[in-house]
């Protein structure tokens, strides 16, 4: 799930957003407290300003805290909103313990209801705060790349040492390796001390690329008009897909991916380009948040039939986001995301989903089980450093999940996880229908 988005300037100061409260109905509301007081216990809460009371139903108090940043305003609310929860359910699955500490729960906000999405001044203030807390011990996000651009120097550079991030859904490249869609300079500018302390359990956009050239490839496209919304997101996988689509003898065009501004009023003058293109689809490289849903309009309205629109992860969920937005013109376009759908999830998956099914009254979105996934890794690594906050980070690698919730898989030297399978969804009926999955090859990958 995520950029340097151009977003507007803000004043630098950090909005006080009231959140909406994310009880998950298994769970009752926990202790916690709001601004800088104690939470309700030994450890100190995060500010109220950008997060929920500290959530914590084991004894005693909660000595130390995990947090979640997620952008919890705009159209990828709700999925947000539930991977917050699944965090929670995963650490109450735990006992609210790791690594012999009692470890509550903050599920923060680092997006604004004038953005619609993530906020870079939400985000720097965010992470000054975990940084500067020395009991939060560890945090689960972020959402999108171009808020992780921002987080994870400040926390590399915590007081108390490199502060430790699991992410469940950036996969800009640049966050953890150098290389194709990456920029001068990456990943090594985001670790100012020199050591790591970011890790995902989702795949980077290098798979998704290659995974969406070869969906084109298969549905016999011949050329691809690609536009960006210029984010970091939007720009790294339009890239990809752009670099991995030539490979494949996939035309694409123009030469450099098109931009559309998330604040125009309309894209008619966009689909006119594209029909004068002579493309018989149309890849849209960056997320729903940026005015997605007119973007689709206007295309579908604006273009042949015959043209296919087509998009990653960004633009999901798919029911909640793009549906919602798009409406009947998102009938019959293609979405990718990562892994697997949730009803095809084995071992310890196939338990998470079923018992957060019955906790929550729905089952969990695909990202959803990814943020479960990033709780439990995050908690292997605060057992592994005996609860030392100055110890996790180093304990995210190397990791060797065995029948996790996503499956077998290993955290690399890098952060970086050994899956890579990809989704593809399409809208039918105004729904969202698994049709296959796509694993791109390491060596086209990589080659």
């Amino acid at each position: 799930m995520t950029e340097e988005e151009l977003h507007v300037k803000k004043s630098g100061l950090l909005v006080a957003a009231l959140l909406v409260a994310i009880p998950l109905a298994l769970l009752a509301a926990g202790c916690g407290g709001g601004g800088g007081g104690g939470g309700g216990g030994k450890a100190t809460a995060l500010p109220s300003a950008s997060c929920e009371p500290i959530q914590y139903k084991g004894s005693g108090d909660p000595e130390l805290i995990i947090a979640s940043d997620l952008p919890l305003q705009g159209s990828n609310r709700a999925l947000t909103t539930e991977m917050a929860q699944a965090v929670e359910f995963i650490l109450q699955q735990h006992d609210w313990k790791a690594g012999g500490k009692k470890i509550g729960f903050q599920s923060c906000d680092n997006s604004t209801a004038q953005a619609g999405s993530w906020d870079s001044a939400k985000c720097t203030a965010n992470a000054r705060a975990y940084a500067n807390n020395t009991n939060v011990i560890g945090v689960i996000g972020t959402f999108n790349s171009g808020c992780a651009k921002l987080e994870i120097p400040i926390a590399n550079r915590a007081p108390s040492g490199p502060l430790a991030y699991v992410s469940p859904a950036n996969t800009y490249p640049g966050l953890t390796i150098s290389g194709p869609g990456t920029e001068s300079g990456e990943p090594d500018v985001y670790y100012p001390s020199g050591k790591r302390n970011y890790a995902r359990v989702v795949w980077n956009d290098q798979f998704q690329g290659a995974a969406d050239a070869q969906f084109a490839k298969d549905q016999g496209f011949k050329k691809v008009y690609v536009v960006t919304d210029k984010e970091t997101y939007g720009n790294g996988i339009a890239t990809l897909f752009q670099t991995y689509a030539k490979k494949l003898g996939i035309a694409t065009t123009p030469s450099t991916p098109a931009a559309w501004d998330k604040n125009a009023s309309s894209y008619d003058a966009v689909a006119t380009k594209i029909a004068q293109s002579g493309a018989d689809a149309v890849f849209l490289g960056g997320i729903i948040c940026n005015n997605g849903g007119k973007l689709i309009k206007d295309l579908r309205a604006g273009l042949p039939s015959s043209v296919t629109l087509f998009a990653p992860d960004g633009f999901t969920p798919i029911d909640a986001a793009t549906i919602k937005t798009g409406g009947q013109a998102t009938e019959g376009m293609f979405i990718t995301q990562p892994g697997i759908p949730s009803d095809q999830l084995t071992g310890a998956g196939k338990s998470f989903v079923e018992d957060f099914t019955k906790a929550n009254g729905k089952e969990p979105d695909p990202y959803t089980n990814y943020a479960a996934q990033a709780a439990d890794v995050l908690l292997t690594a605060i057992d592994d450093a005996s609860g030392d906050r100055a110890k996790v980070a180093e304990h995210l690698f190397n990791q060797d999940v065995k029948d996790g919730i996503l499956g077998n898989f290993k955290i690399d030297e890098n952060g970086d996880t050994t899956l890579g399978t990809v989704s593809v969804w399409q809208v039918k009926g105004q729904k969202g229908v698994f049709l296959k999955t796509i694993t791109p090859e390491l060596s086209f990958v990589k080659g």
